[in-house]
């Protein structure tokens, strides 16, 4: 699957404007780091600004569309000056790319200006694959991994080949296949919140094929869902250990994983 946004040559040396997200910031910096690391690598001029905010998708995606607009404006006025947006989640991509010109519907001028910004805005492994075309070099982590594909990459960004081209330039580290890779991990923001039960079946059952797999290492695109089966897999006494893809190409997964934090 390749992604559905056609990328023009970009600059030699473009000017980023990395969207952290709510989550990383929170609950993941490292994530962070290791985006800004990668970006870097590939040539980039990097930079994070102060002003960012939440993307309005919780809001957008309770019914709450005249607070996901005042978001969704801000990020507009704060990311439109730069060459490109990348951010290390497919489902905040998702909601700036994808349904920011239906919260700014009433509104022409901000959904032209909305459009303009989706255009370059990026989910990380597709920007560095579509755009950068660039790839890891000296990293090794003799290991293997499973993927798990989240469905706002999947679905709204196209986003699967992508990553495992790059984690193939890991040296030593192996995939093994997920069995429902691209079944949902049961998360959905706040749908997990809405629907406990519900969601604790699927995690449950998305737990089972991971351990199936056979694989140490749980990777994935999207901290929420990572967040939401490391948990899930932590509960069950599962020895898998969760990393976002990021950490792992930038070869900064000798930490704590996910959920092992102090």
């Amino acid at each position: 699957m390749t992604n559905p946004q056609n990328a023009s040559r970009p600059p030699s040396s473009p000017r980023v404007g990395l969207f952290v997200t709510c989550l990383v910031d929170a609950m993941r910096p490292s994530v962070g780091f290791a985006t800004l690391k990668l970006l870097r690598d590939a040539g980039c001029r990097v930079e994070v600004p102060d002003a960012q905010t939440c993307c309005g998708q919780p809001a957008f995606n309770s019914g709450d569309t005249a607070d996901a607009a005042v978001l969704a404006r801000h990020f507009i006025e704060t990311f439109e000056g730069y060459d490109y947006v990348v951010a290390p989640s497919g489902s905040c991509v998702g909601m700036t790319r994808a349904h920011y010109a239906e919260a700014l519907a009433d509104d022409p001028a901000w959904a032209e200006r909305a459009r303009r910004l989706g255009e370059r805005t990026y989910e990380l492994m597709s920007f560095l694959v579509d755009v950068m075309h660039f790839a890891p070099a000296d990293v090794k982590l003799d290991t293997s991994f499973t993927y798990h594909d989240s469905c706002s990459g999947l679905r709204e960004l196209g986003v699967h080949d992508q990553p495992r081209a790059l984690l193939d330039k890991v040296s030593g580290l192996t995939l093994k296949p997920l069995e429902g890779n691209d079944v949902c991990c049961g998360f959905g923001g706040t749908f997990c919140v809405k629907y406990p039960a519900i969601s604790n079946a699927v995690v449950g059952e998305k737990a089972d094929a991971i351990d199936r797999s056979g694989a140490s290492l749980l990777l994935g695109g999207d901290l929420g869902c990572l967040m939401n089966m490391a948990g899930k897999l932590k509960r069950k006494g599962s020895s898998v250990r969760s990393f976002h893809a990021a950490e792992v190409l930038a070869g900064m997964a000798g930490g704590p994983a996910i959920g092992e934090e102090r």
